[in-house]
């Protein structure tokens, strides 16, 4: 046998070895699935909830046009800060300020015909008193004068007078009898004149309080013309420039905005929380709010308010304010209330709030990838029954085989042993460990395909080279 025999021979069993060595690899290694391991650990955890929004005042007010006119003067500028009942602008109010300067004039008149109406009633007051003393005078004079004229009948019978006294007192009587007659008319004349004057007082009274209804009318009118400021604060919209026109809202159209002042002493954040995370956000919890106008900076906060109804994402609108089923996305409003905002923060700038809703200390923790489901049915096997071949499967067990159960894969002795356990709260990667596992514990953590599709009891590798790329 030559030499070049030999070579081929040699080579050929060498060949033949490889071939078999690595088919003898691929045998064993078949069924093995490559994964990415972590392990449970023991770390404060917290459960943020992530929303976006804008920076509000808390208590604002657009100050709108309760009247019709242009605009003569502007006493503000954007950013000025304002007192309660400050004259921020006006409008022009030729008219209504004629109106009030008429009213004025008739409500003058008016008082001035009542002064004279209450004068006259007193003098009446006092024309009646004396007239009531002059009858009473009268009638006594008239007592006395009877008696007199009595007294001198009975003497003329008794032939004790002349008859010349008696026609004496007899005139004397009769005088004072016209005398009682005219008193009492000057009396009656007197009351007439009080009751006159009575009804001229009544009418002037009522024209004065017409006046001051009709004078308070016009005034308001007028008051309408100027905007004041309802509340302390800064002046943080200012749309209109002097010599425009502003008109007022009429029913499904709104007036022109004036202004508007918002108190900037309590700044808050409002936030659109997703419907899903709602349920977690609860009054005074901590949360930290950036601001995008400020980057690097953080501010911290507190919920100081939760809406009640849910918010369409796509138009704003409540959802009760739509006339139709919606299934899309919803959001609820969230305020926070920011305990030291700076300075230069403006109303509407944009901002996210990372809501703290729960906190752990020293929990046990695992991936949150690594958590999944799987089907009773799928980890433990149906027993063999025998039992006819027609016979229907058994309810009972057909629900019990399809019952979802929370776990995680296990590393154990190059398998996946699905491990069902317990979980609190959520964080941004990890999940609370409740019970199932223990700190230490080696699970498996990736990839998410892997995860999904794993069988309970598979054969496992850990693929350290994806290990060493997702830790890096």
């Amino acid at each position: 046998m030559t030499l070049r025999w030999k070579i081929a021979i040699a080579l050929g069993l060498t060949v033949t070895a490889a071939a078999g060595g690595y088919a003898s690899y691929v045998y064993h290694r078949r069924g093995i699935v490559a994964v990415q391991t972590g392990w449970i650990i023991r770390q404060d955890l917290q459960s943020i909830v992530t929303a976006s929004g804008e920076i509000k005042p808390r208590n604002y007010v657009n100050i709108g046009a309760n009247a019709m006119g242009r605009v003569t003067e502007i006493l503000v500028a954007e950013g000025d800060r304002v007192r309660k009942g400050q004259l921020l602008a006006r409008l022009e109010s030729v008219q209504p300020e004629a109106e009030v300067r008429a009213q004025r004039a008739a409500l003058s008149s008016a008082e001035a015909e009542s002064a004279g109406a209450e004068a006259s009633l007193r003098t009446a007051d006092e024309n009646i008193a004396s007239n009531r003393a002059a009858v009473a005078r009268a009638k006594a004079e008239l007592e006395r004068a009877e008696l007199d004229y009595k007294r001198a009948q009975e003497l003329l019978e008794n032939k004790l007078i002349a008859r010349q006294e008696f026609d004496q007192r007899a005139a004397v009587f009769r005088s004072q009898q016209a005398t009682v007659r005219e008193a009492e008319a000057r009396l009656v004349g007197a009351e007439a004149g009080r009751q006159e004057a009575a009804a001229r007082l009544s009418a002037s009274q009522r024209r004065i309080t017409q006046s001051r209804a009709v004078l308070a009318r016009v005034a308001d009118v007028l008051d309408k013309h100027s905007a004041v400021a309802p509340l302390d604060g800064m002046v943080t919209n200012l749309p209109i420039r002097v010599g425009e026109t502003v008109v007022m809202g009429i029913q499904n159209s709104p007036g022109s905005l004036v202004m508007t002042i918002a108190d900037m002493s309590l700044i808050t954040a409002e936030v659109k929380v997703d419907e899903t995370d709602i349920v977690n956000v609860q009054l005074d919890q901590p949360v930290d709010v950036t601001i995008d106008a400020i980057p690097g900076q953080s501010f911290r906060g507190r919920v100081i308010e939760i809406g009640n109804t849910a918010i369409l994402r796509s138009t704003g609108l409540a959802a009760s304010q739509s006339a139709i089923s919606s299934q899309e996305a919803k959001d609820f409003k969230v305020v926070v209330a920011l305990d030291d905002p700076p300075e230069s923060v403006r109303p509407g700038l944009s901002c996210t709030a990372r809501i703290t809703t729960a906190s752990r200390f020293d929990a046990v923790t695992a991936p949150l990838q690594a958590v999944t489901v799987r089907r009773r049915g799928d980890l433990e096997p149906e027993p063999k029954k025998e039992k006819a071949p027609d016979a229907p499967p058994d309810p009972a067990a057909v629900k019990a085989a399809q019952e979802e159960i929370l776990g995680v894969f296990v590393l154990e002795d190059g398998k996946a042993q699905y491990r069902k356990v317990e979980t609190g709260i959520t964080g941004a990667t990890d999940i609370e460990i409740l019970s199932g596992l223990r700190e230490g514990d080696r699970i498996i953590t990736g990839s998410y395909k892997t995860i999904r599709t794993l069988k309970n009891g598979a054969r496992v590798k850990v693929d350290k080279k994806k290990e060493k790329k997702a830790d890096s």
